[in-house]
């Protein structure tokens, strides 16, 4: 257990040192100014976010994921499609309203609307395309057919939202999805279809094993678009306190309050299993304390990575934000840009997904392509954020040619490259994404647009690092298909040249 906990630590450290550096390296150029003090709590928060980022991983795979297999394989073998589908939606619902990343959000954005009713909206949301997913898998349906379906429906919906002004909602509905999918549900949600689909077999078991994530981000969007319709008038934005000092005064009670939150988390996933292990799964008491100590291992990880991020990350993010804005407003585009390269590192939920990738496509798709083209995708879309704030525009002319690019892809790519693209963008947009990247937008915004724009311009960045990796990894799968193509075509040439030569040999 120690050597895989070293390796964990290593895996974690090579993930968030170049985050840690750049931010250090910024503090000591002209660009940003950072007091001793934030850089001793932003060097605290990094160490702790390592410590938490290992032991949330060294979790994922002694408890979350097999937990998900084994519900996924039990409840597949009822043959109950009624117990099923109920016990999803339950899942579903009940899991996200628990999850850490969207109370990152919807804490941002308090005073604004109703905090529990943004959190249950997206929860339903979740819930109800959960049971879609599943649905699915059962009749072996084309995930792109789907997604192109349910997206045209969200664009539907999306003009009565502009036809009623609230264009400043936009961009929080479409955050919703990104920060649904974070690190409890990820690991959970993809190992619940990677059961289903094993289960149940067939030719297109890897494929049908991804793309529940993709099904679980439309929900909350499609939600919460409807909850804007709701509203009318103006939506007043009151901005939270991104302070180093209010932070540290307030550390014991954020500590608590993230135990709470994850032991919510992580209890509703527990009961869950025991409920079901006690109906259908029979598990051996050996594998229940595996996932016992799994459980132990992700509650610690999760507890120091989300406290870490609340009271480090965001209050440099936030500053960074600021200085740089400032200071001088075109470097924020290529700050941007690195930003998300290096963010994306360090979000756990991104190392479970891309070894279930490698697992699954029998390393057809490696860990490191995976990551490069995630990174890659990441950074154009924090590049892209900042060059829409700097010139105040909606994110619609970001996100609606980008889902149609990446709708329009998935009709020429292996299915199985759709629905890892699609479940790697909600993957991507993680804690860091909302509590790091999120008030880095918040605090450029401020700076160049003011207060009464954040809604506008700075929202929506969670939404862009979800799009722009469905591009990336379709465009990686197409790469794919043209080269198996061109090798074919050279096998085939090289065999009808020896059939010549041998014909010529006979003449």
């Amino acid at each position: 257990m120690k050597s895989i906990l070293f390796k964990k630590i290593k895996e974690s450290l090579i993930s968030v040192f170049p985050v840690a550096a750049l931010v250090l390296f910024l503090s000591m150029t002209p660009l940003v100014n950072l007091t001793p003090q934030e850089i001793f709590v932003f060097l605290a928060s990094a160490f702790f976010l390592i410590v938490g980022i290992s032991l949330f991983n060294l979790g994922a795979d002694l408890a979350m994921t097999p937990m998900g297999e084994h519900i996924g394989a039990g409840l597949t073998k009822t043959k109950s499609l009624t117990i099923l589908l109920t016990v999803c939606f339950a899942m579903g619902l009940l899991i996200t309203v628990a999850e850490p990343d969207l109370s990152v959000l919807a804490a941002q954005v308090k005073g604004l609307i109703d905090e529990t009713a943004l959190i249950v909206t997206v929860g339903v949301g979740v819930g109800f395309f959960l049971v879609i997913s599943v649905l699915k898998i059962l009749f072996s349906k084309q995930l792109s057919s789907i997604l192109l379906f349910f997206y045209m429906a969200l664009f539907a919906i999306l003009s009565l939202v502009i036809l009623k002004g609230n264009l400043d909602f936009l961009g929080l509905a479409f955050d919703s999805g990104g920060v649904t999918t974070g690190p409890i549900t990820v690991p959970f949600i993809m190992a619940l279809g990677v059961g289903i689909a094993t289960t149940l077999g067939g030719k297109n078991v890897g494929e049908n094993s991804f793309g529940l994530i993709a099904m679980c981000s439309i929900g909350p969007i499609l939600a919460v678009t409807l909850f804007g319709v709701s509203i009318d008038g103006d939506i007043p934005y009151t901005m939270p306190d991104y302070s180093i000092s209010s932070q540290l005064a307030a550390l014991s009670k954020t500590i608590l309050s993230v135990m709470e939150e994850v032991a919510i988390a992580l209890g509703l996933i527990v009961v869950f299993f025991i409920i079901l292990q006690w109906v259908f799964l029979k598990l051996p008491h050996k594998k229940l304390g595996q996932i016992a100590i799994g459980i132990l291992y992700t509650f610690s990880g999760l507890v120091m990575f989300l406290t870490a991020v609340t009271v480090g990350f965001m209050p440099v993010g936030y500053k960074l934000g600021c200085e740089l804005a400032a200071s001088n407003p075109p470097i924020l585009v290529i700050i941007g840009f690195v930003l998300g390269m290096l963010v994306v590192l360090a979000e756990p939920a991104v190392h479970v997904l891309n070894k279930q990738v490698e697992e699954i496509t029998e390393r057809g798709v490696s860990k490191r392509a995976m990551m490069i083209a995630l990174s890659c995708g990441v950074g154009v879309s924090i590049c892209l954020s900042m060059i829409r704030i700097i010139f105040d525009f909606s994110v619609l002319y970001y996100l609606i040619p980008g889902y149609l690019l990446s709708l329009g892809l998935s009709f020429f790519v292996p299915g199985l490259y759709t629905a890892i693209a699609f479940d790697s963008g909600g993957v991507a947009s993680g804690p860091l994404t909302s509590s790091f990247i999120l008030p880095f937008a918040v605090g450029a915004c401020y700076m160049l647009q003011g207060e009464a724009r954040i809604m506008a311009d700075a929202f929506g960045i969670v939404a862009m690092v979800a799009m722009t990796p469905l591009i990336t990894i379709q465009l990686l799968g197409f790469q794919a298909v043209v080269r198996k193509k061109v090798r074919e075509n050279i096998a085939m040439r090289q065999i009808l040249t020896a059939d010549d030569q041998q014909i010529i040999h006979f003449m």
